[in-house]
């Protein structure tokens, strides 16, 4: 029983078109129809397509990966080995040669026969396959799309408001660029047409598709299209009042603390979360103000507190 990855000459990380090229090319060069009248080519080509059977089937391959079942496409403890030309026979018949109907396995190739997620049918593949090997009378080949390309992307709070341009590379080493357009949202995603995978036979390339995820912010927390910020504050400035710079998306603005401000109070500054698009309206800033004293000691700080008859008490509300 030979591991399908060997027998198609493949390593278990290889992706699905990997597995796909290598399983064309095998068997056309193996074909029995190129080789009349030798049974060890039959035999050959059964083996490749009954690996092709088990690792060129999204499903079966994740099983077969875990040890669910063997080389056969037999549940473990069942079967007796791989056996690749068990059930299964070849016969010369008009057209060339042509498997033998009614036996049952992964060596009876039905042109119905569908692999993953793609839904490969066994007629595409055997299109190309037996494409000028002679014989009957075949399905032309079809332009077919090329397949569709997910990629994800990382964004700022600042890109997600004023936009930008960002640069991803895919997997085959082409790097795309694209604009990023102000008030993109996460999980948003951005289209590039014609920027996947090539078609096959002269059909039109897939596109791909850019999935925007927001990246953490050093102080901004994004509830929605608001943003939150804590803001720290003066003791002096929580009893005098003031004028503060906050930091927004767009640049610093000033703020004006209203008196006698304790440390939890929030203020709003319309307009300055993320932007909005098409009719929204841009989300808004609410900024918390915590009262903070200095770090270390302060002998001025130290003295007034001291000498301060302090009248209130902040716990009232949490007294029966």
């Amino acid at each position: 029983m030979r591991d399908p990855y060997e027998v198609l000459g493949v390593s278990k990380k290889a992706s699905e078109a990997e597995i796909k090229k290598a399983y064309r090319n095998l068997a056309k060069k193996h074909h029995p129809d190129k080789h009349a009248n030798d049974p060890k080519a039959v035999k050959r080509f059964q083996e490749i397509s009954a690996a092709y059977e088990i690792v060129g089937d999204k499903d079966k391959r994740t099983q077969f990966d875990r040890g669910e079942i063997d080389a056969a496409g037999q549940p473990k403890g069942f079967g007796q080995g791989f056996n690749p030309g068990a059930g299964a026979g070849f016969e010369q018949g008009f057209g060339g040669f042509r498997p033998r109907g009614g036996s049952a396995g992964p060596q009876n190739f039905d042109p119905e026969w569908g692999h993953g997620q793609e839904g490969i049918r066994g007629e595409d593949i055997f299109a190309d396959i037996l494409g000028g090997l002679g014989g009957g009378k075949r399905r032309a080949a079809q332009p077919r799309k090329g397949a569709d390309v997910q990629l994800q992307t990382n964004v700022t709070l600042e890109e997600a408001a004023l936009g930008g341009t960002r640069r991803v590379v895919v997997a085959d080493g082409r790097q795309l660029e694209f604009r990023i357009p102000p008030g993109v949202k996460d999980g948003q995603q951005i289209r590039l047409k014609g920027q996947g995978a090539p078609g096959d036979r002269g059909g039109p390339p897939g596109d791909a598709f850019i999935t925007i995820a927001m990246a953490p912010h050093a102080y901004f927390e994004r509830d929605g299209r608001d943003l939150r910020l804590d803001l720290p504050i003066t003791l002096k400035e929580a009893v005098l009042s003031g004028k503060v710079p906050v930091p927004t998306l767009t640049g610093p603005v000033t703020l004006t603390l209203p008196p006698q401000s304790n440390s939890g109070r929030v203020l709003r500054l319309k307009g300055k979360g993320l932007a909005g698009t098409g009719a929204e309206t841009p989300g808004d800033l609410y900024v918390r103000l915590i009262v903070t004293l200095p770090e270390g000691s302060d002998s001025a700080l130290e003295s007034f507190a001291k000498g301060w008859a302090a009248n209130y008490d902040p716990r009232a509300k949490l007294k029966s």
